[in-house]
C-alpha cells in the first residue's frame, strides 16, 4: 500500500488538475466506484458525482480565484484510515488562505471508500 504522504499528495493534485480528462482519470485512480465524499451536510456518492464535486471546487477555488491546494505534510495512517491536513494558497504565494482536515477510509487496494472533509480544520 502506498505511503500516507503519497496518497495525500495525489489527493490534493486532483483538486488542482486543470485538464478535465486527467482529473477524471485521477479520480478513478483514487476512489473506488462507489466512493463517497462528505463535507458539512453534503454527501457525494459515485465517481460521476465526485467528478462534479471536484470540478465545481476547482472552478471556484483554482480557476476563478487563482488558488492552489497542497498537502500540509502531516499525513498518517492507522489500519484502513489516512488523515491529513490540506491548505489552500494563492497560486503565486505561500500565505495559507484556508486549511482543512481530510479523513479517508481506504480499501485493501488503497482506493478511497469514504472521504470525510472537515472545513475549516
Amino acid at each position: 500500500m502506498e505511503s500516507p504522504s503519497s496518497l495525500a499528495d495525489r489527493y490534493v493534485a486532483v483538486w488542482n488538475e486543470t485538464d478535465t480528462e486527467r482529473r477524471k482519470s485521477r479520480i478513478a485512480e483514487l476512489w473506488g466506484p462507489e466512493g463517497r465524499h462528505y463535507v458539512g451536510d453534503r454527501k457525494v456518492e459515485g465517481r460521476e458525482a465526485l467528478e462534479r464535486r471536484v470540478r465545481e471546487s476547482h472552478e471556484k477555488n483554482v480557476r476563478n480565484n487563482r488558488n492552489r491546494f497542497r498537502a500540509a505534510g502531516d499525513a498518517r495512517r492507522v489500519h484502513d484510515t489516512v488523515v491529513f491536513h490540506w491548505e489552500m494558497l494563492p497560486a503565486s504565494g505561500d500565505s495559507v488562505l484556508a486549511r482543512g482536515l481530510e479523513f479517508l477510509v481506504v480499501d485493501d487496494s488503497g482506493k478511497i471508500v469514504a472521504d470525510y472533509q472537515f472545513f475549516p480544520a
